[in-house]
């Protein structure tokens, strides 16, 4: 495996010294260790467009070179900053792009990865960005330089496509702090428990689907009555808001993420905007980006109560900590008239036999279709 911290002091050397992103799972070592080492020279942005205008703004500053680091699927989010701003058309802007290449077409990936992995390369070459693959141990540090090297002549955004198991261990447990708080699944199951088959539910990216999905059947709740966001990280809530405006006769109730609600925090004042009466948004919120290795996310530095408020939900006092307080909004809110939104502290962990997620995406869509089309 890549030696990430000789990594990172050979990149010093190269007068590397600033970066900005957001944490991929096959970049897992890389991330961590920018947090351990970089302070704050690293900065953990909401989006990849957000991390693109950070390093924009720091290179007119400092004329330094920085590392931005994404998974492949937040290409998209990218991709304007890319095109507009950074481009060698506008203001050609140097970088260098670190990119977990998820959906690689020469490994087994899940379904919502495989277009984006067949794209990755397309999508450089028709973003003009100059590109090599991380695919070797060996030659990391010659491709950081030779992306240096083109991003310096070319005065433009160069990208290094990362391959699994070059810069995150093939294999890593895990660990976690001691906390009193309950954990997603035990959060999940209180909203289950009060909320019952009378409301439809959606999960946020990560391990949160798998958790909703197990629950659902542990309750008896019908497949038909979930939707399981997979992909599209950050708009969770937007769904729900579609949902919500297309239903308006069914409790909607969103489980989120901290990261993922920050991501895209302007649903907030959409959803604040048109007021969805039968939308209840809850934050399962435990600070860190969990599913691709732990980095702190600012979910418990910032008080997202009220961001909700100040857009326009009904909130609960910040944060709920404990199971009697959740039921007890949960209750208040069955029958609010009004966007209702949770600020829900929670540990870090899954437990470990928690089975994969494992569902028909299509056959998914057409039950819940059918639940939501049904006549009485």
């Amino acid at each position: 495996m890549t030696d990430i911290k000789n990594l990172i002091s050979a990149l010093e050397k190269m007068n590397l010294t600033f970066f900005t992103g957001v944490p991929d799972s096959l970049l897992n070592d890389f991330c961590l260790a920018l947090e351990e080492y970089c302070g704050k020279n690293n900065i953990m942005a909401a989006n990849e467009g957000n991390a693109v205008g950070i390093a924009t703004g720091y290179y007119l500053a400092t004329g330094k070179i920085p590392v931005v680091y994404m998974q492949n699927s937040g290409i998209g989010n990218a991709m304007n900053p890319l095109i507009s701003l950074t481009h060698p058309a506008v203001y050609s802007i140097p970088m260098i792009l670190v990119v977990g290449w998820r959906g690689d077409p020469s490994v087994k990936d899940h379904a919502q990865h495989k277009k984006q992995g067949q794209l990755t390369t397309v999508l450089m070459d028709d973003l003009d960005i100059p590109y090599s693959i991380l695919d070797s141990d060996e030659t990391v540090v010659e491709k950081f330089n030779w992306a240096q090297d083109r991003a310096t002549k070319l005065s433009s955004p160069v990208a290094l496509i990362v391959k699994k198991g070059i810069l995150a261990q093939k294999e890593k447990k895990q660990t976690y702090p001691e906390s009193t708080l309950m954990n997603r699944e035990e959060a999940i199951t209180t909203v289950l428990d009060v909320m019952g088959n009378n409301a439809f539910y959606l999960g946020t990216t990560g391990r949160a689907t798998r958790e909703l999905h197990e629950q659902m059947k542990v309750h008896g709740i019908a497949a038909a009555k979930e939707f399981l966001n997979v992909g599209a990280m950050g708009h969770i809530s937007s769904i729900g808001l579609g949902l919500a405006i297309g239903a308006p006769q069914k409790k909607i109730v969103v489980f989120d993420g901290d990261a993922s609600a920050i991501m895209h925090m302007g649903s907030l004042a959409t959803i604040g905007r048109y007021q969805p009466v039968n939308l209840l948004h809850i934050v399962l919120n435990n600070g860190v980006n969990e599913s691709v290795g732990g980095q702190l996310s600012p979910g418990h530095i910032i008080n997202l109560t009220q961001a909700a408020q100040a857009c326009g939900y009904q909130t609960k006092n910040s944060p709920i900590t404990d199971k009697e307080t959740l039921v007890e909004a949960l209750k208040q809110f069955m029958n609010a008239n009004g966007p209702c939104f949770i600020d829900l502290h929670v540990r870090q962990g899954i437990r470990i036999d928690m089975p994969k997620l494992n569902i028909d995406h299509k056959l998914a869509k057409d039950e819940i279709l059918k639940e939501f089309t049904k006549k009485k």
